[in-house]
């Protein structure tokens, strides 16, 4: 592969979920997506029992801050001691630290209520996009990211992102189960903070192609 091609593909990637999520956030207050968005709503609250309100009550803390600082205090201590990674820590800071960032932006610029039906939680702050899902997309996707990069057995990378992909989408059914936030919510959550994860990649693989021809041009 060249090595242009995988910051362009990180890019073109970042800009498709960004048209995809500026498309999204003007059509959250049409009918079409209300009635997708109660639908959904119905199909996972028919689903309550006692169990599977404690399992996503278990899902959506471990998307809070505090569990996800903690989990991303691990990741890059592995990074750290176990690969010697030290940029790799960088990476890790630049896409949490950034999707927190845009979700309280764009929470504040949207304004969108939370819904107003059957609330098996309660959650104060506003609605869209989902900050649960950006902070579970934007950690586990670049830990998978930088996963990848050390794992040389396909099946092995198969499992880490199988594993993370579902983990990522129990935690934003658990916030529709809850009835804390629209599938809306969710979904645009997943596509601003895919926006920022890739771009997070594009830079940093940009910076090491350019490195590399430095070091190359001066050898």
């Amino acid at each position: 592969m060249n090595k242009s091609t995988g910051p362009r593909r990180a890019w073109l990637i970042s800009f498709i979920c960004l048209l995809a999520f500026g498309a999204f956030a003007l059509l959250i207050d049409t009918h079409r997506i209300y009635s997708f968005d109660l639908r959904q709503i119905r199909f996972w609250q028919g689903m309550e029992s006692p169990g599977m309100t404690r399992l996503a009550e278990a899902l959506s803390a471990s998307g809070r801050t505090k569990p996800v600082v903690g989990a991303a205090l691990l990741v890059m201590a592995f990074l750290f001691f176990a690969l010697r990674r030290r940029w790799e820590l960088l990476m890790v800071v630049m896409a949490l630290g950034g999707s927190t960032l845009l979700n309280t932006a764009v929470k504040n610029a949207v304004g969108r209520e939370r819904p107003s039906l059957h609330r098996i939680a309660e959650e104060a702050g506003y609605s869209f996009p989902s900050g649960h899902a950006m902070a579970a997309l934007s950690l586990y996707g670049i830990t998978v990211y930088l996963l990848w990069r050390h794992v040389r057995n396909g099946w092995g990378k198969a499992l880490i992102a199988a594993v993370a992909a579902v983990y990522i989408l129990a935690i934003g059914a658990s916030r529709i189960y809850l009835g804390v936030h629209y599938p809306s919510d969710v979904i645009g959550g997943y596509l601003l903070s895919g926006c920022w994860l890739a771009a997070t990649i594009g830079t940093f693989r940009s910076l090491q192609a350019r490195r590399t021809r430095s070091i190359s041009s001066a050898a």
